[in-house]
C-alpha cells in the first residue's frame, strides 16, 4: 500500500515537472540579421531560379569511374571552350554531361561535332 502511495507521488512530481517546463519555455527570442545576409540570399535565390535541369537536352560524352570522368572533362573543356560541362554521380557511375540545349535538334547538330571525338556521346534530358 505504501509502495503505491509513492508511486502517485512519484508520477505527481514528474508530470508537474514537466507542465512547469513547457510553461516557462514559450519565452520570445529576437533575432538581429545582418542586411547582406538578405541580399546574398536574394541572389541566391536568382541563381537557383536560373539553373534549370529538366527542360534543357544534355550531351552524356562519358561515363565510368571519377578520374576518368575529370579527365574527360578536361580534355573536353580544352577542345570545346564556350560549351560548359559537368560531372554528375548516379551510382556507380560518374557521367560527364555537356551543354545545355533548349531543343532536341539543337542537341542533336552540337551531337555531330562531339562524336568526332566521343563516339558514345548521346543525348539525354535528365529528370532531378
Amino acid at each position: 500500500m505504501r509502495f503505491l502511495t509513492y508511486k502517485y507521488v512519484f508520477s505527481a512530481l514528474i508530470l508537474s515537472g514537466f507542465f512547469s517546463t513547457k510553461a516557462n519555455a514559450q519565452n520570445s527570442v529576437s533575432v538581429q540579421q545582418d542586411s547582406r545576409f538578405e541580399e546574398l540570399l536574394n541572389e541566391k535565390r536568382k541563381i537557383n531560379a536560373s539553373i534549370t535541369v529538366n527542360d534543357r537536352y544534355k550531351i552524356q560524352i562519358f561515363y565510368g569511374t571519377s578520374d576518368k570522368a575529370r579527365k574527360a572533362l578536361q580534355d573536353f573543356k580544352r577542345e570545346f571552350k564556350t560549351t560548359d560541362g559537368t560531372i554528375v554521380f548516379e551510382s556507380p557511375n560518374y557521367k560527364v554531361w555537356v551543354g545545355s540545349y533548349k531543343s532536341k535538334i539543337e542537341a542533336e547538330k552540337s551531337l555531330v561535332d562531339f562524336r568526332k571525338k566521343y563516339p558514345t556521346a548521346l543525348i539525354i534530358k535528365p529528370n532531378k
